[in-house]
């Protein structure tokens, strides 16, 4: 099974106290965090509404069209929608994927540029969660242990594994808006 790591260098598998943060800086980390918190985290009822509408998509670079389609609507059950020319790259092509709820997935190639492998930089993607209904989860799990595909099960809803072009995803059993049997926001 691959290793997967957390944008701060913790591994997935391993608890806070595992990761070799002094009880010095993790008490730093913890007083920032409150003090964000503090700042910034107003409660539901002072909280305003959100500007946005949802997630129109979220665009990840492939280096294989049809292996991305396979992936995605084949193995995972996520339907390709749509498929173009991206209108930013000449010989490109932009599709898409239901994700439900009104979102979706968008993959581009960009044919002729050697971009090389995914890496996790600052900025840049770390995972993305997508969230299926326990039935489905379960499913998808199946499939993953029958056909020898890695992943790492976090806990009863986590699943992390890797996209066709190294990519990390996460296929969460959580509600949207829950995370690990409570509510976000």
């Amino acid at each position: 099974m691959p290793e997967l790591w957390h944008g701060d260098g913790v591994r997935i598998a391993d608890s806070p106290q595992d990761h070799g943060v002094d009880p010095t800086t993790r008490q730093q980390y913890d007083e920032r965090r409150a003090a964000i918190s503090a700042r910034h985290l107003r409660p539901p009822a002072t909280r305003p509404p959100t500007v946005a509408r949802g997630v129109h998509h979220v665009a990840l670079i492939c280096s294989d069209v049809e292996r991305t389609v396979e992936f995605f609507d084949g193995l995972l059950g996520f339907p390709l929608i749509e498929m173009f020319e991206n209108r930013d790259y000449a010989g490109s092509t932009h599709f898409f994927f239901d994700l439900g709820a009104g979102n979706c997935l968008a993959y581009f190639d960009l044919p002729g540029l050697d971009l090389g492998p995914y890496a996790e930089v600052l900025g840049g993607h770390h995972h993305l969660a997508i969230s299926v209904d326990r039935d489905a989860w379960q499913r998808i799990k199946d499939t993953f242990d029958e056909r020898g595909i890695d992943y790492a099960h976090v806990d009863g809803s986590s699943m992390y594994f890797s996209g066709p072009d190294g990519e990390r995803l996460e296929l969460i059993s959580d509600p949207l808006r829950e995370m690990y049997g409570k509510p976000v926001g």
